[in-house]
């Protein structure tokens, strides 16, 4: 695995880059022409007459989520705060590189997929780490979560996925059990499944990628035949839904 380095401030980067706030022309949102502005030797632009006020133009923007330090001593803690979108940008801290390993082991676990040698007449899918912070109610920060999605807007029907039908519970359903369940003193107990997609069988063969960050150095040109559903399949729900009513 390539993720055996410590956890040392030394691995972070030594600058953070901080976006440049987003410049409005004040000219055209307050409806006042361009000539009168900067001059009468510009041409006047057609005045604004949208009635609609946003909260740029009235000053009641929300305040930013997390703030960004730059003293040294807290910048591993500052971009941790922050949701990266590539594998590159997490790869950086320790953070996430322990998260994408602890859900990399859970997949293995699982029996997840199995790699075998490429063809022609496979259709490779491929995925991606999406990445969360998972906060308490106090807003402080629970865990960081990492979860490997396939692409499946690249799987084919009738190739890799069939069905994909699967029953969602509605709100009211919801609201009538706990009201009986109050009226009658009933005990309620709920139960949360932890990485419930990945106990789906799939009777399809897909084929996914290796995950990034994780490529097998004896197979690198293998890919990985999904034994178990994972997030992004088009059928993972239905998986899921059929392996709990089975249970059930």
């Amino acid at each position: 695995m390539p993720f055996h380095e410590p956890c040392s401030p030394a691995t972070l980067p030594s600058k953070l880059h901080v976006p440049t706030p987003e410049i409005h022309d004040q000219s055209i949102e307050s409806g006042i022409p361009v000539g009168d502005v900067v001059g009468n030797d510009v041409a006047p632009a057609t005045q604004n007459t949208h009635r609609m006020v946003t909260r740029s133009k009235d000053g009641t923007l929300p305040p930013p989520r997390f703030t960004i330090s730059r003293h040294p001593s807290t910048f591993s803690f500052s971009t941790a705060l922050q949701e990266p979108q590539t594998f590159a940008q997490a790869r950086k801290h320790c953070a996430w590189r322990e998260a994408m390993k602890e859900e990399y082991l859970v997949l293995l676990q699982n029996h997840t997929w199995d790699h075998v040698p490429p063809s022609s007449a496979q259709n490779v899918v491929g995925c991606k780490w999406v990445y969360r912070i998972k906060q308490k109610a106090d807003g402080t920060i629970d865990h960081y979560k990492a979860r490997l999605a396939t692409k499946g807007f690249n799987q084919r029907e009738r190739v890799d996925y069939s069905e994909t039908f699967s029953p969602v519970i509605k709100p009211v359903t919801i609201r009538t059990i706990l009201s009986i369940a109050v009226s009658s003193q009933w005990q309620i107990r709920q139960l949360d499944v932890k990485n419930a997609f990945f106990h789906g069988h799939l009777a399809e063969e897909v084929y996914m990628s290796q995950p990034p960050g994780f490529i097998d150095a004896s197979r690198l040109n293998h890919v990985c035949r999904l034994r178990r559903s994972l997030y992004g399949l088009k059928q993972a729900p239905r998986a899921w839904f059929q392996r709990l009513n089975t249970y059930l």
